[in-house]
């Protein structure tokens, strides 16, 4: 069964190359058949913008195109899901365990955050359940999730976060190491400042704890430190790799394969690596499949690939939630 428990439905920050990116989702499904970069073009191009703008994240018109993909990619389950972050109600927990502090990087990733928290978490849960009758009846489970940020020490804050709506699931996620938000472009020369085992070694440290939290149905991306290209020796990682499997099967918490990286972000790699997966599978722990789309183009990404790259290892049960 193809399934794709990993999608957005937006992402900030916004700027002229979300918009652009935006509008060539849009022009996907609704392409404007009289060409390009001329006046009609244009004023067609910000009308189709102006709407999707309008009624934002949380409509039918944008969730619709997800649909008509996922059909057309035969997924037989999606799950929608946020990051915590983009959530008002959210705000304490982030600046409690992020840097925002008067540093060069604090300043950084204050301003991130204010760019991208922008909605109220119920909004997004009552749009995703008024919306799954719909999708049964054209034959896809629609499931809702929410991406939660783990960090050390977190567990009691977020457990009551996540305690204010009934999820189908949570996935838990790894992107900041101490305070520092890694995949973010504005703040990726700060990889030149580590030793890279040293690094490895502590987000490895973080990514454990998160999966023994008992918090997560599936921990995401387990090895999205890499997603600027700085990695060490990938044999030198191979211990850390196969601690991470124990403590998935130990806790019995599934992981995904997820294609976001390697479509999206420099490293081009699928997560987990191709060495990291196989000592996954040979440990036994259980699996989802990914897209980690932002935009209803990308759903279902790869995932009937790393589906058939699953059954290659052995795996043939794949996780739903």
């Amino acid at each position: 069964m193809t399934v794709d428990y990993h999608v957005h439905l937006e992402e900030g920050p916004y700027s002229f190359r979300w918009l652009e990116r935006t509008s060539r989702a849009l022009q996907h499904f609704q392409p404007l058949s009289d060409g390009f970069h001329h006046r009609e073009w244009i004023q067609a191009s910000h009308n189709l913008l102006s709407e999707r703008l309008e009624k934002g994240p949380y409509s039918a018109l944008w969730l619709d195109l997800y649909l008509q993909k996922a059909k057309e990619r035969n997924l037989k389950e999606v799950g929608i899901v946020d990051h915590l972050y983009r959530f008002r109600e959210t705000r304490d927990y982030f600046e409690k365990h992020m840097d925002i502090s008067e540093s060069d990087l604090g300043k950084k990733q204050h301003q991130w955050l204010k760019q991208v928290m922008t909605e109220n978490m119920g909004n997004f849960v009552d749009f995703i359940e008024s919306q799954k009758t719909k999708w049964a009846d054209h034959g896809i489970k629609l499931r809702l999730g929410m991406e939660a940020d783990f960090f050390p020490g977190c567990h009691d804050q977020l457990k009551e976060l996540l305690s204010t709506h009934q999820w189908d699931y949570v996935i838990g996620s790894v992107h900041f190491v101490d305070g520092w938000g890694f995949d973010n472009p504005e703040t990726k020369g700060r990889f030149e400042q580590y030793d890279l085992q040293d690094l490895y070694g502590r987000f490895f440290q973080i990514v454990e704890e998160a999966i023994r939290s008992g918090m997560f149905d599936f921990v995401a991306h387990l090895d999205n430190l890499k997603v600027f290209n700085y990695r060490p020796d990938e044999e030198t990682l191979k211990p850390y790799y196969q601690k991470i499997a124990r403590a998935l099967v130990e806790t019995n918490t599934a992981t995904e394969v997820n294609a976001g990286l390697f479509y999206r972000y420099p490293i081009k790699e699928m997560c987990p690596s191709t060495s990291f997966l196989k000592v996954l599978a040979e440990a036994g722990v259980k699996f989802t499949t990914s897209s980690d789309s932002h935009f209803p183009d990308d759903i279902g990404c790869y995932v009937e690939e790393n589906t058939e790259r699953l059954r290659s290892l052995g795996v043939f049960d794949v996780q739903t939630f």
